[in-house]
C-alpha cells in the first residue's frame, strides 16, 4: 500500500481562494501516521458559509494566511502517491486557487476522489460524507476539517483492505495541475 494524503478545506465564501480551515491526514501502509489542522486567514473578511463549519472572521483574523500556512503542511506531502479528497474537484480547486493566490506551485500529486471511489468500491449513494461515513462505521463531525479529513483517509483505508488499489479502477480525479 502506498503513502497518501488526505485533505479537507473549509472555505468562507465562494471564492476558491478562500480557504478558512484546513485538515491534512498522511497515511502510511494502511494508518494515520501524521494529521495537522490549521485555521487559515482568507484574503477577504467576508463569511458565507458559517452556518455550515461555524467559523467566522474573529476565529480566523489572527490566523496565518495561507501562504505562510501551506509550506508547514508541505512535508505532510513526501512519499504519498496520491492526495484523497471527498468531492476531490471542490478540494483540488480550493488548493490551486490558493497556491496561485499565494504564489505556491500546487502539488504534483494527482487526487482520488472517494465519492468515486465509495460508489465504485461499495455502491454507496448517496455519497454525502456524512452517508458514505455511516455506511462504513466512521466517525465524523461534519465540516470540521481535520475530521472530514480523518473519515476521507478512513474510506481509503477501507478501500485499501477491500482490494482497491490507487492508480486501478475509476475512483481518481484527473490528474493535479503541473
Amino acid at each position: 500500500m502506498s503513502a497518501f494524503v488526505a485533505i479537507d478545506f473549509e472555505t468562507a465564501n465562494r471564492a476558491a481562494d478562500s480557504a478558512c480551515a484546513v485538515g491534512v491526514v498522511k497515511v502510511v501502509a494502511g494508518r494515520v501516521v501524521d494529521r495537522e489542522v490549521r485555521r487559515i486567514r482568507p484574503p477577504s473578511p467576508h463569511f458565507a458559509f458559517t452556518h455550515i463549519h461555524g467559523l467566522t472572521w474573529a476565529h480566523v483574523r489572527e490566523a496565518p494566511d495561507f501562504g505562510a500556512v501551506w509550506p508547514t503542511l508541505l512535508p505532510l506531502l513526501k512519499g504519498a502517491a496520491f492526495i484523497a479528497a471527498h468531492n476531490a474537484p471542490f478540494d483540488r480547486s480550493v488548493l490551486t486557487a490558493c497556491c496561485r493566490t499565494y504564489g505556491h506551485a500546487p502539488p504534483h500529486q494527482p487526487f482520488v476522489c472517494t465519492v468515486q471511489l465509495a460508489r465504485a468500491q461499495w455502491r454507496i449513494y448517496p455519497t454525502r460524507l456524512p452517508d458514505v461515513c455511516r455506511r462504513l462505521g466512521l466517525d465524523l463531525n461534519h465540516h470540521e476539517a481535520l475530521s472530514d479529513a480523518l473519515a476521507c483517509a478512513g474510506i481509503v483505508i477501507r478501500a485499501q483492505a477491500d482490494g482497491w488499489r490507487h492508480g486501478i479502477g475509476t475512483a481518481r480525479a484527473a490528474p493535479g495541475p503541473r
